[in-house]
């Protein structure tokens, strides 16, 4: 109270003695009081700002002033005899309880960023956060820690992270396809063997027919199978089909490909085949365009280095081929289908590590029997009257991948070259153009300049480089408007492709 009454008194001498000559200033710590006397009776009192700063009136002649928060107000005071006292009034913050608070926080940011010289400061209750950081984490951590006290400017550098860790992909594609197909039949015609003209087949291969003309008989041969017989002198003759056929197709493939940590990396061994898709509705209302579907080999992944040191893969391999025997044909044109085999997941390697993530054995078998009812079923003789087909079919898919780091080839170290089967033509360059080396161009800084930036342009960076126009491994659609012109059986049908539109010239100033 002795403090509250001495400051009273000296807020009075100053007053009467700077009655009428303008604004004076007055002072008090937030969370403190202030008490202003007046000669005469006071009329009434006015604050600017309200959240600041409070006046009470505790006697006709006295005013109480509560400092609320740090900041600067205007205080008028209107006395009896029609005089107006003006002051310009600053709440001071309260330093004790704010050092307290610089003090925790300073505390606690030593204590989970150890090593890493961060300062904190406060001016006007705002904490300020300088130093420098070893990663985007740690500044983010910092920022939480200062938060609890009140409002933060962040002003904290980060230091440029090293280079991201590039990671090959090192993956084999095997595929054996193997076919086995057996044909057995026999036709047997009679150009007038007891006097009876004719033939027996199971219709399983058509080979020919045979028709009268007159006294003679005519036997028409349309595929002749794999042995044809005839007996002149007996009239007789018998077409047979005894045809084994093998295929192997076999399909290797080792893409190697190279990405950094985080990044979408695909590779595709393969092309592209056209085919029509109806746009704008059905009934044929809508246009026909031409769309382009991707086939062959392809790989898509994404590498992510673990804390532990591994590596964590999601991986999409994928086997397709042209199907003409699921295709279609749609107004002359024969659309082939995919024949597909795709494999979607997510492994952990550690560097080198091998994993086979696909394996695949598919085993067929087909059999087709036609006979000729009741003589088929005769013992030994039967045989001659039925006609059999088998194929049969195994294919064997295997995928392997290993995954490991690496860097880049050192300047001074000869690339890998290609073996070539053939030299070129005489006095061809033997060397590779190229842009000139350091030695002409001058040297090039290889490291960033300044080893640390602000937090904010670092993340500003980071976030320009993360974006992609397009998706990796999904290749954008090709559209081309066509119109199909049906074609009679036996003739080439017709694509009409309108004009491309003209140009729009540009608007005259």
């Amino acid at each position: 109270m002795s403090s509250n009454k001495s400051a009273g008194l000296i807020a009075c001498l100053l007053i009467h003695c700077a009655f009428g000559q303008g604004t004076k200033e007055l002072s008090v710590v937030t969370g403190k009081s202030l008490v202003v006397d007046s000669p005469v009776n006071i009329v009434r009192v006015s604050l600017a700002e309200g959240g600041i700063a409070e006046a009470l009136a505790t006697s006709p002649r006295e005013l109480l002033i509560h400092g609320k928060t740090p900041g600067q107000t205007s205080l008028i005071v209107w006395q009896d005899d029609g005089n107006r006292l003006l002051f310009d009034l600053t709440v001071l913050p309260n330093y004790s309880k704010v050092q307290d608070v610089l003090d925790g926080v300073r505390r606690q940011i030593a204590k989970e960023l150890e090593g890493q010289p961060i300062e904190v400061t406060v001016e006007n209750n705002t904490f300020f956060l300088r130093g420098t950081v070893k990663d985007v984490s740690s500044g983010e951590r910092a920022m939480s820690i200062l938060r609890t006290a009140g409002p933060v400017v962040n002003l904290l550098y980060v230091e440029i992270p090293p280079t991201e860790a590039q990671i090959l992909l090192q993956v084999k594609f095997a595929n054996v396809d193997r076919a086995v197909s057996t044909d057995l039949g026999i036709n047997i015609f009679s150009l007038g063997a007891t006097n009876t003209i004719g033939g027996t087949s199971t219709g399983q291969f058509n080979s020919g027919k045979v028709a009268a003309t007159g006294k003679d008989s005519l036997l028409t041969v349309s595929d002749a199978l794999n042995v044809f017989l005839l007996r002149p002198d007996l009239n007789l003759a018998a077409m047979i089909k005894a045809l084994q056929t093998k295929r192997l197709l076999q399909i290797l493939a080792e893409p190697n490909v190279l990405t950094s940590n985080g990044k979408t990396a695909s590779f595709l061994s393969g092309g592209e085949f056209p085919f029509p898709t109806l746009q704008g509705g059905g009934g044929g209302l809508g246009a026909v365009t031409i769309q382009f579907r991707e086939f062959g080999i392809r790989i898509t992944f994404t590498p992510q280095v673990t804390p532990r040191g591994t590596i964590r893969l999601q991986v999409s391999p994928e086997v397709s081929s042209l199907d003409y025997a699921n295709g279609l044909v749609f107004q002359g044109f024969n659309i082939p289908g995919l024949a597909s085999r795709k494999i979607s997941t997510e492994i952990e390697l550690e560097p080198g590590q091998s994993f086979a993530i696909a394996g695949l054995l598919d085993d067929r078998t087909t059999e087709s029997l036609s006979k000729i009812p009741g003589l088929g079923n005769i013992p030994f003789f039967g045989r001659l009257f039925r006609s059999r087909s088998v194929t049969k079919s195994n294919s064997e898919l295997l995928v392997l991948v290993t995954p490991e780091f690496v860097r880049p080839i050192p300047s001074n170290m000869k690339p890998p070259m290609l073996t070539f089967p053939e030299p070129f033509l005489d006095k061809a360059p033997t060397t590779i153009p190229r842009n000139p080396g350091l030695n002409e161009t001058g040297p090039v800084p290889v490291t960033s300049a300044n080893r640390t930036m602000r937090l904010e342009d670092f993340l500003i960076s980071e976030k320009k480089a993360a974006v992609t126009p397009v998706a990796a491994g999904a290749a954008p659609i090709q559209f081309m408007p066509v119109q199909m012109v049906p074609a009679p059986l036996g003739t080439t049908p017709q694509v009409q492709v309108p004009p491309a539109p003209a140009a729009t010239p540009p608007a005259k100033p």
